[in-house]
């Protein structure tokens, strides 16, 4: 992100981690004008191929284990729309903080709706496109309007206070795909987000490329939230995704493939950002989260940790502990899991030795060796049960989860600091001639082509 913007977002208090909206095939779709009950661009362009990410991770290795099933993932965004084929019944009651009495399906900018169909699409084969967790549900949390500048002062508390709706009201990760200041507000709503075993996901942010880069940007450089850079088709750390200590794994970032609001149609982001790494990663914690679901935040982002494809050195301030490996991250058994000392639950220490990455569990010799027969006598007895239990039918298909209830909690108060000067979180770049770019718009107003 130019410096310019950079200082911008420092002024500001938020932006969004990445977008440029184009077709994802020649272009044949323009930005439709926003307001209820359709709002948001409009493509009709269907994929082709696969996307990239979703070749590189291969989440569908981790299904047989788990698909997410009935988790619920808040994403604290732009809305996310209810229309696209790819997010039909994924998409539950959330909330609008931008318009009142909103549920937050209105997407007029585009991103929101992009990171959902990330995290939760349906695996329907009609078009090559997936969500991480299928089987997930998303909980949109509307806290930013659209892609043009904004003064508006009541955003840095909008979004603490999105954070804080979106636990109290069933949330079980929560993806925030945006920067914004590390205000009190902000800080006490990630602290009790994870005190009430809510996962938090944020982008580590996109100023790499700036003169700023390797400082630290918020809600990612909490330490309860799980921060995650770029990497792009050949494993590299995008150069404008943030570097830093506070970074703790990577995931997709560039050219970024995925479902439009209106329309039917799929957008790519070519320049991509973290916003949609953040994604990838909150997809994985929901598949971990349904296999797990007795894991502590600290845990999932220690099991993350310890099971991504790792750096040389295993970690570094470009990709954190690695690519995360959706398979590996749900299948993995971790002995630590089970046997450690409270008082070390969810460290991760600065570097771990490569035999100490998998801590699986030791199969026991003399157990082995002196119950071989009685195994034997077992396994003939347990053919024939084996036999009929294939012949029995799969579970039930989850139904359609409820609208969100009132406020399960009533604990949390809100510290707010001082308002500060809002710039729109979907605006990436400045020209150095000013003004901003909208999506889909190059700087003079003509419609931008794909390239």
């Amino acid at each position: 992100m130019p410096g310019a913007v950079r200082r911008a977002a420092a002024a500001a208090g938020a932006l969004l981690t990445g977008f440029t909206l184009v077709a994802a095939a020649p272009v044949a779709g323009q930005a439709a004008p926003a307001g209820p009950p359709r709002c948001g661009p409009t493509f009709t362009d269907q994929l082709t191929a696969l996307p990239w990410p979703l070749q590189r991770l291969d989440p569908e290795a981790a299904w047989p284990t788990s698909r997410g099933r009935g988790v619920v993932v808040a994403v604290i965004d732009s809305g996310v729309t209810r229309r696209h084929p790819k997010l039909s019944g994924r998409v539950v009651a959330g909330k609008d903080f931008v318009q009142a009495g909103g549920s937050g399906d209105c997407d007029a900018d585009g991103h929101g709706t992009l990171v959902a169909g990330i995290i939760a699409g349906n695996d329907t084969r009609d078009v090559p496109f997936y969500g991480i967790a299928p089987d997930a549900y998303i909980m949109p949390v509307r806290v930013l309007p659209n892609s043009k500048r904004s003064t508006d002062p009541t955003l840095p508390r909008r979004i603490a206070d999105a954070l804080v709706w979106a636990v109290n009201n069933g949330a079980d990760v929560v993806n925030m795909s945006l920067v914004t200041e590390p205000t009190p507000a902000l800080e006490s709503a990630v602290k009790y987000a994870v005190s009430k075993n809510v996962v938090v996901v944020a982008a580590a942010g996109n100023e790499g490329a700036s003169p700023s880069a390797g400082q630290p940007v918020y809600p990612a450089a909490y330490p309860e939230v799980i921060a995650v850079a770029g990497i792009d088709q050949q494993g590299k750390h995008v150069a404008s995704s943030n570097t830093g200590e506070y970074v703790d794994i990577a995931a997709p970032g560039y050219a970024i493939e995925g479902p439009a609001p209106q329309g039917g149609g799929y957008a790519i982001d070519q320049e991509g950002g973290t916003s949609f790494a953040a994604a990838y990663v909150s997809g994985v914690a929901a598949l971990i989260r349904e296999h797990s679901p007795s894991l502590s935040p600290s845990d999932i982002r220690r099991r993350l940790q310890l099971t991504a494809d790792a750096p040389a050195g295993d970690r570094d301030d470009q990709v954190g502990f690695g690519v995360v490996n959706p398979y590996r991250a749900v299948a993995t058994i971790l002995e630590s899991e089970n046997k450690r000392d409270d008082t070390t639950a969810g460290q991760v220490p600065a570097a771990l030795p490569p035999d100490a990455r998998l801590d699986t569990v030791r199969a026991i010799g003399g157990w082995v060796f002196g119950g071989g027969l009685l195994i034997a006598v077992l396994l003939l007895v347990a053919g024939p049960i084996r036999r009929r239990a294939r012949r029995g039918t799969r579970p039930a298909a989850l139904p359609d989860l409820p609208a969100p209830a009132a406020s399960r909690f009533d604990s949390y108060t809100p510290v707010f600091g001082e308002p500060v000067r809002i710039t729109s979180p979907s605006v990436r770049r400045q020209p150095e001639q000013g003004g901003f770019t909208l999506p889909g718009f190059d700087e003079r107003g003509g419609r931008r082509t794909r390239g």
